[in-house]
């Protein structure tokens, strides 16, 4: 897909990899954007820097809790009321539960709302639309987590894989229907989430971690190119061979990743 003149909503659009993807859809030439984000000063400040700089952009910043389905819709239906339709739909939000089986239900019904339930949501609202016209492109910022797995923290991994899954699910039941499903799947990314507020925070992830332009641009590729599987790193396709060729093994190496890491950081990214 080319994205001149298409319609586009990003959420988690405030910041990190939603905040560069926002600038690089613009670039590549989407005519609207709705940038959604539970820190609704972050989207604005977004929406605010890009009519500066593209006032022909049509933009709309809203604060959206991407875990509940009704402001999801309310979303979807404001930007189609606004912009006529919305071709494509960048499901970005997500978050980490630095936990494993201490983690509480709590912490990981959060991680399922925002790492899993938010897609489903944005393909319940947006999908209808799209499957009316017969095309649409829908993209899930997911991680190379879903591929692989996530040291140091079990819902992380857990709801990285079923976001991958629910995409798999979109692209063989619709991809006939004209809808492009597409997964962005990074290792480390110079964001809040691997860096910390501070940008103090070490981890194992640092070592060859991209910047969230970077992504975005091989996200824009990805899409130009209809890619399920976008990977800023091209590593992690190796690796996810390695595990689908001997499971076992595999297995055994994230052990050693596991108390390499732990020995030198401490567990987590």
């Amino acid at each position: 897909m080319q994205l001149r003149g298409k319609t586009v909503i990003i959420t988690g659009g405030g910041a990190g990899i939603g905040r560069a993807l926002v600038f690089a859809v613009v670039r590549a030439g989407a005519r609207a954007v709705a940038i959604a984000d539970i820190d609704v000063e972050g989207a604005a400040e977004v929406g605010a820097i890009l009519k500066a700089q593209q006032p022909q952009c049509d933009v709309l910043a809203r604060r959206v809790d991407v875990a509940d389905p009704a402001a999801v819709k309310a979303l979807v239906d404001e930007a189609t009321a606004r912009f006529g339709r919305v071709d494509v739909f960048i499901s970005n939000a997500g978050i980490m539960v630095r936990k494993g089986l201490d983690a509480t239900d709590t912490d990981w019904l959060r991680a399922w709302g925002v790492n899993v339930q938010a897609h489903v949501n944005a393909a319940q609202a947006v999908m209808p639309q799209m499957l009316e016209r017969g095309e649409g492109y829908f993209v899930n910022t997911v991680s190379a987590a879903g591929l692989l797995s996530q040291i140091g923290s079990a819902p992380y991994a857990v709801t990285k894989h079923a976001a991958i899954g629910f995409a798999e699910w979109l692209s063989i039941t619709y991809g006939d229907r004209g809808i492009r499903v597409s997964c962005i799947c990074p290792q480390g990314v110079q964001t809040r989430m691997l860096l910390g507020e501070d940008g103090e925070r070490k981890g194992f992830l640092q070592e060859g971690s991209v910047t969230p332009e970077f992504v975005a641009r091989k996200t824009i590729e990805g899409m130009a190119d209809e890619r399920f599987l976008i990977l800023p790193h091209p590593e992690v396709l190796e690796y996810y061979r390695r595990k689908g060729q001997d499971y076992d093994r595999w297995l055994r190496g994230m052990r050693r990743l596991q108390d390499q890491v732990a020995k030198e950081f401490g567990i987590g990214i």
